[in-house]
């Protein structure tokens, strides 16, 4: 009967590990294929609006540089998977995945107080506002997870305090900017109500993308809290955050929804609206012309 028991238990886990292996490996399918041509062509929409000597979004323009390097690791591991097995490699790209997808929070989190004093403080935000300070803060945020890092992997649950530490320092930041943003909307004089709400829904998007993606994972890597389904569950949300930071792109860009909203309300127009006769007279002759 023990051996039994046994060999049931061990059949049931590799039944459950091949379906997640197949369902994590559609996921890696579906990012790779949707996010690397549509995070290289935001890149580069963002890049001919500076050309354009438009305001430079550099924050957003590091957030999907961030992505795009998560993207290229969840490639790689991908080959390295596949065809060279080599476990080293495999653990150093996914060290560089981790590092990358939290410089990703941290520039959420630049996005989100950034759109925040657009409304909160305006006038502040027009004086001090320079490229020189945006590029300075992307460099600190791209070298703050070096820090998390060299404490790490002394041991398992050192490590995982670190780093749910980490993922946790940016949550005032959001709730502040989503707080500030509301408060502010009816004071705010100066910024028209299109971008008003441009700001607001991309404040509460960061947000969303933060809770719905991270806070998972944070709950996942808490010592003494190992759940496969929420492991599992946390690897599939996480490994969206390219996905999810197109998605906000494009409601941060200038008339995106609207411009949806009215071909959306265009095309409804067009199929609703009946067909009309037209009397036409040539000479003694008479017609009906049906307009489309």
């Amino acid at each position: 009967m023990g051996d039994f028991n046994n060999t049931t238990v061990y059949q049931n886990s590799y039944s459950y590990m091949d379906f997640d292996y197949i369902f994590s490996f559609f996921i890696d399918c579906t990012v790779i294929g949707l996010g690397l041509p549509l995070t290289l062509l935001a890149i580069s929409a963002l890049i001919s609006l500076v050309r354009d000597d438009h305001v430079a979004p550099i924050f957003v323009i590091n957030l999907l540089i961030a992505d795009l390097l998560q993207i290229c690791c969840i490639n790689q591991k991908m080959t390295i998977t596949f065809f060279i097995l080599d476990i080293e490699s495999w653990l150093l790209l996914d060290t560089l995945y981790y590092f990358f997808l939290m410089a990703s929070v941290g520039f959420m989190m630049c996005v989100a107080l950034e759109r925040c004093l657009i409304i909160y403080r305006p006038l502040w935000y027009r004086i001090n506002r320079s490229v020189k300070v945006s590029v300075l803060i992307c460099v600190i945020v791209w070298l703050t997870p070096v820090v998390p890092f060299s404490f790490a992997y002394s041991n398992s649950q050192t490590t995982s305090i670190i780093f749910v530490t980490y993922l946790l320092l940016p949550l005032p930041v959001f709730v502040f900017s989503l707080v500030g943003t509301l408060k502010s909307l009816s004071a705010s004089i100066s910024v028209s109500s299109e971008e008003k709400r441009r700001i607001v829904g991309a404040v509460v998007l960061v947000f969303l993308i933060y809770v719905m993606l991270f806070v998972p994972i944070i709950t996942d890597w808490l010592p003494d809290t190992y759940y496969p389904s929420l492991s599992l569950v946390s690897f599939i949300l996480v490994r969206l955050n390219p996905i999810a930071d197109l998605v906000l792109y494009f409601f941060m860009g200038k008339g995106a929804t609207d411009k949806l909203r009215a071909l959306l309300c265009c095309c409804r127009k067009e199929t609703q609206r009946p067909k009309q006769q037209v009397l036409t007279v040539s000479g003694d002759r008479t017609g009906t012309v049906s307009s489309m």
